[in-house]
């Protein structure tokens, strides 16, 4: 197991180094996840996390993981909840994996 506060230091720690050598990129990112979000805002910010940390996990991204499993904890989601939004990302992968084994069948019948 990670040690997930540790791992968010470090990992803030690189990206600090990688602002310093470039910092348009972290302002690009910056912005796009600025602009993810309208103004005002439709959603609270504890379902923002809730539906940023199920992304997370569909996409395999532990940094992700870190920032937005702290963010959604600040944000007063419960670990029902959290387990909830899990679940969904449980849901969606598997269909995912079903529509791809789909695709993987066609690939195997064709000429």
């Amino acid at each position: 197991m990670l040690d997930w506060a540790a791992y968010r230091i470090a990992l803030a720690n690189t990206l600090r180094k990688v602002k310093d050598i470039s910092p348009d990129i972290l302002k690009a990112n910056k912005l796009i996840s600025e602009a993810a979000t309208s103004q005002p805002p439709k959603l609270d910010a504890k379902t923002r996390e809730l539906i940023s940390l199920a992304v997370a996990v569909t996409t395999r991204c532990d940094g992700c993981i870190a920032f937005h499993a702290e963010a959604a904890r600040k944000a007063g989601a419960t670990k029902e909840e959290v387990v909830e939004a899990l679940g969904v990302a449980i849901a969606l992968n598997t269909g995912a994996a079903l529509v791809y084994s789909a695709r993987a069948f066609d690939a195997f019948e064709a000429p």
